[in-house]
């Protein structure tokens, strides 16, 4: 496995083989949360995970952060790296950068799959600012969110690192990303998702609910984020993987490999 640096965006790949898989990471995460991916899937692939600017090993301000800018670079790498047609999968927030892409490299991208993802509800910027405004606001909010997202079945030390991960995103940047993530969700997400013109599957294994607690799903249920994903996306599948956290690839990383196996073989 090598590392690799495109001004600003690092990245790493491994592996060769066809279609190439490029991986996208969550809202204060990192391309480390794909390594059983990689692992498991550069024997067959060529396979990339990179860091969004402002996480990991990337650098960025504020002011560069945006869905639109993430999805730019992860289309420069495709570029710079010249793959051929791969699957682009994205993870929560990446779901998001995954699609914008999609939609900017449509030459080098074959497949999109969307890992738990979400949509923010217009009153979310409101809820949003009033967390903001309150002194360690932000700080507790990350840290709710992410202790919420593992169950009882999780490794321990594995979600506390996550979580510690999350509270070391420097507050402006993360402030300016989940604002910004609002306004794509509520002005631009559906219809970049109706604009895709390759498959798509949406792998579930969790929802958030108004309270934006989050609850694991049963087998066969749906969620708001599937009913609008099949409102909009025609070719879509959809996997649920039942009763494990948000982080499906840490949780559940044989299944989330044979979901992502299953759908890059059918292409």
């Amino acid at each position: 496995m090598s590392g690799q640096k495109s001004m600003p965006i690092h990245h790493i790949v491994a592996g060769e083989g066809t279609p190439p898989i490029v991986f996208v990471h969550g809202f204060a995460c990192s391309h480390a949360d794909w390594a059983s991916q990689m692992a498991a899937l550069s024997a067959r692939h060529r396979t990339v995970a990179v860091d969004l600017r402002g996480h990991g090993a990337s650098p960025g301000v504020a002011a560069e952060c945006s869905i639109e800018r993430y999805g730019a670079d992860v289309a420069e790498i495709m570029r710079s790296l010249d793959l051929s047609p791969s699957v682009l999968i994205g993870h929560s927030m990446g779901c998001r950068v995954v699609t914008e892409a999609a939609l900017q490299a449509p030459e080098r991208t074959a497949g999109v799959i969307l890992l738990d993802g979400s949509q923010f509800a217009p009153e979310m910027e409101a809820a949003l600012r009033t967390r903001f405004a309150i002194p360690g606001g932000y700080e507790a909010m990350v840290r709710e969110w992410f202790e919420g997202m593992f169950t009882a079945k999780s490794d321990p030390s594995q979600a506390a690192s996550v979580v510690a991960r999350a509270a070391l995103l420097p507050r402006a940047i993360g402030e300016t990303i989940l604002l910004d993530l609002q306004r794509y969700d509520v002005e631009t997400f559906t219809e970049a998702l109706a604009r895709l013109r390759v498959p798509v599957m949406a792998v579930q294994a969790t929802y958030s609910n108004a309270r934006r607690e989050r609850q694991s799903l049963a087998a066969g249920q749906t969620t708001p984020f599937l009913d609008m994903l099949r409102g909009c996306v025609a070719s879509l599948r959809v996997a649920v993987i039942e009763e494990t956290g948000h982080f499906p690839q840490l949780d559940e990383s044989a299944r989330t490999n044979a979901l992502i196996e299953g759908f890059v073989t059918s292409l």
